[in-house]
């Protein structure tokens, strides 16, 4: 994978756990043993599944490979309960009444092409889970706004719990997801003229926001304090990740290499899968050919047929998200400037791949005859396993059976230590470390001992000596917001020395017998998040409890 980093990640995920670190934000073993503020600023939802899998026994590779494997399942039941919404359940299955539409969506969702790149390819696991939400968010929206006041109560809080998902999984998808869930919102308000239920959507968004406040408001506060800017410039540079139309609707290349500046070099695919846009056009005609047919009830239509406007809707949003792939639609982003963190334009195929699935139910319900529904569900999803069938192996079927001690030993271990370094190296640090940290502290200037030394993720402590007046003191961390440094109890002054290179904490130690101690103590940003989530997760559990009571 691109990101070979699941694994590593884990294991930060679990040591956080196993040292209490919860929610965790500083990693141990990261930016080459230095540590790093890695969970401050990256998702940890999937993570937080995978730990729950950890606690079941599986091994790191198992449980990285079932937490990918789960964002498959989880997308395809997610787009099935949307999409039973909209198309009929018109097939009988021992006693169970089965949406022949909503089966199609949901294979087409698990099946495009785009989704094994992101598994496959990419490794891409948090944009992977982010696909697994959409569907969700818009089954908990359209059940809010369709709802009896009975019920409302209910799908405000799964509303709730899907975006706060999403927050916590992928920070970009919602950036570009969220314009489009506003869009859905507007369309069934309007449809069933239940403006009311606005405040009760808002509501749930604001809670959603208070769930996951924990990691979206440091996050969103304290990224100044890394070198995040390098992470939109030179090889992510948006400007150089634009596709082609051929790469889009043409192109069979599969490949496991990375996007780069020349399309005619991309070592990966970009496309959106041949029977997902063609059928996407076919469905858009049909829906056109109703539209023009009852364009004098047009509004009527709308209001009174419950796919017509939502499928096209999504059809419409599909082929926009298509072109924003594309270099013509550089000025709409050089327009929203903000456009410019997603780094890929190409990640735009997320929302491609999850409209042409949905509407790809369409295709069922175009005929009334339960027998032509049954052959055509058939056909579409044969004729997409087998056609996309390749794409969903791994790389290298004859590797072998990875283990952890292989993983996180040797040469594999250095390099899952310095990947992505640059991503949210302090600001502190002129240059990243060119070499793992060997000794929690040195002493760096004055004459001393130091001895039994010990760290963990979020602390370090250590005894030591000092025989001259003072002793300039290095403590092999870098330098970050939270982080304090306390001598036999009482806090002291940390600082970086103005040679220091790589960003690295100094303390000064007065002559004598001393105990050092380095914790990674949270930010009035971080407490007042913590606060917020924890009000919101408490007030969910009540709200629970007593309607349980009730």
């Amino acid at each position: 994978m691109h990101d070979d980093l699941q694994m590593m990640r884990q294991l930060e995920m679990e040591k956080c756990f196993a040292d209490r670190q919860i929610p965790c934000r500083w990693v141990q073993d990261m930016g080459y043993g230095f540590g790093f503020p890695l969970f401050n600023f990256y998702p940890p939802l999937p993570y937080l599944i995978g730990q729950g899998i950890r606690f079941l026994g599986f091994s790191f590779v198992d449980t990285v490979k079932i937490t990918f494997a789960l964002s498959f399942i989880v997308s395809g039941v997610s787009m099935y309960l949307l999409a039973k919404e909209f198309f009929p359940e018109n097939f009988n299955f021992k006693g169970r009444k089965i949406s022949l539409g909503a089966l199609v969506s949901a294979i087409f969702y698990i099946w495009a092409p785009y989704h094994a790149v992101d598994v496959y390819v990419r490794g891409a696991m948090n944009e992977a889970w982010a696909l697994s939400f959409f569907p969700l968010i818009f089954w908990s929206v359209y059940r809010l706004v369709m709802c009896n006041k009975r019920e409302t109560r209910r799908w405000i809080i799964l509303l709730a719990l899907a975006y706060s998902a999403l927050l916590t999984s992928h920070n970009l998808m919602v950036l570009i997801f969220t314009p489009v869930l506003a869009g859905w919102v507007l369309i069934h308000l309007w449809r069933k003229s239940r403006w009311s239920r606005l405040p009760k959507i808002i509501i749930s968004g604001i809670w959603a926001l208070g769930l996951a406040a924990f990691f979206t408001l440091p996050a969103l506060a304290e990224n100044k304090f890394t070198q995040v800017r390098g992470q939109l410039e030179g090889y992510y540079d948006y400007t150089a990740h634009f596709v082609s139309l051929r790469q889009l609707l043409i192109s069979r290349f599969w490949g496991y290499g990375p996007s780069v500046w020349i399309d005619a070099e991309d070592g990966m695919s970009f496309q959106i899968g041949h029977i997902h846009w063609i059928l996407s056009l076919i469905i858009g005609g049909w829906l056109i050919f109703l539209i023009i047919q009852s364009r004098k009830k047009l509004i009527k239509s709308f209001r009174e047929s419950n796919f017509l406007l939502p499928s096209f809707y999504l059809f419409v949003v599909g082929w926009f998200s298509a072109f924003m792939t594309h270099l013509r639609a550089i000025g709409i982003y050089k327009a929203i400037p903000i456009l410019s963190l997603i780094q890929f334009p190409w990640r735009f195929l997320t929302i491609v791949i999850f409209a042409f699935s949905f509407i790809s139910g369409v295709a069922v319900i175009i005929f009334e005859n339960k027998k032509v529904s049954s052959w055509i569900t058939g056909l579409l999803v044969a004729g997409l396993v087998i056609f996309n069938w390749n794409y969903f192996l791994p790389r290298d079927g004859k590797m072998g059976k990875l283990t952890d001690e292989e993983k996180f030993s040797g040469a594999a271990w250095d390099l899952q230590q310095t990947a992505g370094i640059y991503d949210y190296l302090p600001i502190y640090a002129e240059m990243a470390p060119n070499a793992p940290r060997d000794k929690i502290a040195e002493i760096i200037q004055g004459e001393g001992e130091i001895y039994n030394s010990q760290d963990g993720t979020s602390w370090a402590e250590f005894d030591i000596g000092v025989r001259s007046d003072i002793a300039q003191v290095r403590i092999g961390i870098f330098k970050f917001p939270g982080w304090k440094v306390f001598i036999d109890g009482k806090e002291v002054e940390n600082f970086v020395a103005g040679d220091e290179k790589w960003g690295r904490m100094y303390v000064e130690v007065p002559k004598g017998e001393h105990k050092i101690r380095a914790e990674f103590t949270n930010t009035p940003v971080r407490a007042a998040s913590n606060f917020i989530s924890l009000s919101s997760w408490l007030g969910l559990f009540t709200f629970l409890v007593l309607k349980r009571k009730k």
